[in-house]
């Protein structure tokens, strides 16, 4: 993995998407690090016993890791937990591994990479593509609204097969 840049070329602002935002400051080139998402590091029991509740609440600083641990951005966060979500986004998360031959989950990290060039006064959003262990239902789905605005918007951050199984079975949901 390449060194993260050592200035960072976005800054923390209000979004049109929602709130707070990420925007860039300087343009930003396509594979270009943006920036890692960090936070403090729990296990998937202890995020449920904190954050019991949550899942249909359509807000989060969560960032499930590996099967093992979650970064919690509401401890010890950086500026990554502003960064929104879109259909159609100019950035994606990926998670890196430092350590291939001795592998430890804890020490997995989260880097935001650039999808394509993105330039100054741009807000910065990837697909959050969120995927719940609980049953959807049109309230959790309405929930996790996405308000990115684009032509290509799904309506929810929820995505995967879960999600592709709901819209089958509801397919007029959104009205």
């Amino acid at each position: 993995m390449s060194k993260l840049p050592t200035k960072l070329k976005i800054a923390k602002r209000r979004s049109k998407i929602h709130g707070n935002g990420v925007i860039a400051t300087d343009t930003i080139r396509k594979g270009e690090f943006i920036v890692e998402y960090k936070g403090r590091i729990i296990t998937h029991d202890e995020a449920d016993k904190q954050y019991h509740g949550d899942v249909g609440s359509g807000h989060t600083f969560l960032f499930t890791l590996n099967d093992d641990w979650i970064i919690d951005a509401n401890v010890r966060g950086t500026i990554a937990r502003w960064i929104n979500t879109s259909c159609e986004p100019n950035a994606v998360a990926f998670i890196h591994s430092e350590d291939k031959k001795n592998p430890d989950p804890k020490k997995d990290r989260v880097i935001i990479e650039a999808l394509r060039t993105i330039k100054p006064g741009e807000e910065i959003t990837y697909d959050y593509g969120f995927e719940f262990e609980v049953p959807y239902t049109k309230k959790l789905v309405e929930a996790w609204a996405c308000k990115c605005g684009s032509s290509k918007c799904r309506g929810t951050m929820l995505g995967g097969k879960k999600f592709k199984a709901f819209e089958k079975a509801h397919p007029n949901w959104r009205k």
